[in-house]
């Protein structure tokens, strides 16, 4: 790396990083009360919070993961694009209204609107405090990786620099901050983005007939780049990580506690269709990233950088713009991750203390006062926890942790969350069971899966023969989650048909019958 670009990375990453302290200080000026830390008070718009989600969900392992699948896979790399969208489609028609219209802060508050129970919320709370803590690592151990290739750092170092910033975040702005800094962040993003497909698109005459034509040839791949086949040969496989993509977005802590940041289930739908189409436009733009990075950089190059091929995009950046785009890439990246683990932080230090603190040991006897000092405890030990696990995991592959983390969204909290709003004999004991049968069948069949066990040495964690063929396990644990409550359910007598009513009511209507003078 030459002293000149070395010094752009370092002014954009200042940049960034000022920023986002600026809006930290002022969020913390508006941070007061309970709700303020974890909902920003319910005060954001549609558009900023479609922003904010599609802030959140972009992550890094969507922006550079991605880029760099479709760079060494050509359409197999794409699958992820279309399983991330369609998954929103999910979250709009299913669980955006109800979900908004039940919950207060967490999604335990939403399950607990029909069943008030201590295990349901402690389950709750256990599922998504997993969920957090498996896309934490993830995202730590690439952020180390990022900054540790770009400032020439060591890796511990880089790790520590990201876990005190999305720290500082939480503790100080509690969601507002979280909230303005992953809006700034999707824009940046897509700014990044459409700035590198124009000019990929200019390299190609501005045709894309052309590129797919020149692209037959570009890979020593052949033709075969543009069919699917190439990474995915096990259909099986490829529809079990579809599932856990499309159905696990829904369940995942940190996007669904962004529906409770606006004021109503109108607001909460409007912003699910902005962060659609925000997240729509971007996917499709990760066509001509990873086109690009195949025709302009290589695939030697790429692997050389980062054997996943998460360095395509910035590579590419590189290759086109030079060090200005590279370095302003490289530091949208980074304000990438700083934003989606903020957001994580917040989803799980509210597990822990709005949830186990505040309404399970404390039986929701807590002062404001209390409840945020709680929350800024609980952000502090999820960060610890995440640092710690994230220092120890720099050698393994971790693009499996977040699929994982979607796996378990999809297994555990998807069926407790349908069957809490559509199914009137629901019960307490399925809930829990519902749960608990996805949680561990995910975990105990990803424990047995070949990213753990491969019988060549390196190649995973230990050596060994996996049980099972699937990557992700999600064409076997999410119905095994569904089953769990439907069976739970069954299995006990008990029936709470006139909550259910009123359940049915307030998730459709947002009006609750404590309202309705009688």
């Amino acid at each position: 790396m030459t002293n000149g670009m070395s010094f752009t990375a370092i002014f954009f990453f200042v940049a960034i990083v000022g920023l986002t302290l600026v809006i930290t200080w002022w969020a913390s000026k508006r941070t007061s009360s309970a709700s303020d830390f974890y909902t920003a008070g319910g005060g954001l718009t549609g558009w900023q919070n479609g922003l904010a989600i599609a802030g959140d969900y972009l992550s890094a392992a969507s922006f550079l993961g991605i880029a760099g699948a479709v760079a060494l896979f050509g359409f197999d790399g794409f699958f992820f694009s279309i399983g991330y969208l369609v998954a929103y489609l999910v979250v709009l028609y299913i669980v955006a209204e109800p979900l908004r219209n039940l919950g207060k802060f967490t999604l335990a508050d939403m399950i607990t609107a029909r069943f008030d129970s201590s295990k349901v919320r402690g389950t709750a709370a256990l599922s998504t405090i997993t969920i957090v803590l498996f896309y934490m690592i993830a995202q730590l151990v690439g952020a180390g990786a990022l900054i540790q290739l770009l400032l020439g750092i060591d890796y511990w170092i880089a790790v520590l620099i990201v876990g005190v910033m999305m720290t500082t975040y939480v503790l100080f702005g509690g969601m507002t901050a979280t909230s303005w800094v992953q809006i700034i962040k999707a824009c940046l993003l897509m700014l990044g983005t459409v700035i590198i497909s124009f000019l990929v698109l200019k390299e190609f005459g501005f045709s894309i007939t052309t590129m797919f034509k020149e692209m037959e040839t570009a890979t020593d791949s052949g033709a075969a780049y543009l069919n699917p086949g190439l990474k995915y040969q096990n259909g099986i496989d490829t529809i079990s990580m579809l599932i856990a993509l499309v159905l696990g977005t829904a369940g995942l802590p940190h996007i669904l506690m962004r529906f409770f940041t606006v004021k109503d289930a109108k607001t909460a739908r409007s912003s699910v269709i902005w962060a659609t189409w925000i997240v729509g436009i971007f996917y499709i733009l990760t066509i001509f990233l990873g086109f690009g990075a195949a025709k302009f950089v290589g695939k030697e190059e790429i692997i050389a950088a980062n054997a996943a091929g998460n360095m395509a995009a910035p590579l590419l950046a590189e290759a086109l713009g030079g060090d200005i785009l590279f370095s302003f890439v490289c530091a949208v990246a980074f304000a990438t991750i700083l934003a989606v683990v903020a957001g994580l932080v917040l989803s799980g230090a509210s597990a822990l203390s709005h949830d186990i603190y505040g309404q399970i040991i404390k039986k929701g006897n807590v002062t404001e006062k209390e409840q945020v000092l709680a929350a800024r405890i609980g952000s502090i030990t999820i960060a610890i926890i995440s640092i710690l696990l994230a220092l120890g995991a720099q050698t393994l592959n971790v693009a499996f942790l977040v699929s994982l983390a979607f796996c378990i969204a999809g297994s555990a909290n998807l069926p407790v969350i349908i069957y809490t709003i559509y199914w009137k004999r629901f019960n307490t004991a399925g809930a829990v069971t519902a749960m608990l049968t996805g949680l561990i069948s995910a975990l105990v069949l990803v424990a047995v899966s070949p990213n753990i066990w491969n019988p060549v040495e390196g190649k995973a964690i230990f050596v060994g023969n996996p049980l099972i063929n699937l990557t992700n396990p999600a064409i076997i644990s999410v119905p095994l989650g569904f089953l769990g409550g439907f069976i739970g359910t069954l299995l006990s007598k008990e029936s709470d048909a006139k909550k259910y009513r009123e359940v049915e009511v307030k998730a459709n209507t947002g009006i609750s019958v404590q309202d309705v003078s009688h």
